[in-house]
């Protein structure tokens, strides 16, 4: 598993999981389980790794370049 999220995208990541998850606790409609998706966003910058970013060749890390 190398690396591919770069520390400007993992700040975003931590934000918007943080708000997303946040969510899950203070909104009452079917929204509220968009924290689901928070909580990916949180893993994957806290492991540095994205999945989806693999499959379409993205990689935002610079010290990782290939």
């Amino acid at each position: 598993m190398k690396i591919n999220i770069g520390s400007l995208d993992k700040t975003v990541r931590i934000i918007a999981g943080l708000l997303l998850v946040s969510m899950f606790f203070w909104v009452d409609s079917g929204f509220k389980y968009l924290g689901v998706v928070g909580l990916v966003l949180l893993i994957t910058a806290f492991v540095g790794f994205c999945p989806a970013y693999t499959l379409f060749g993205i990689n935002t890390c610079k010290t990782n370049k290939s």
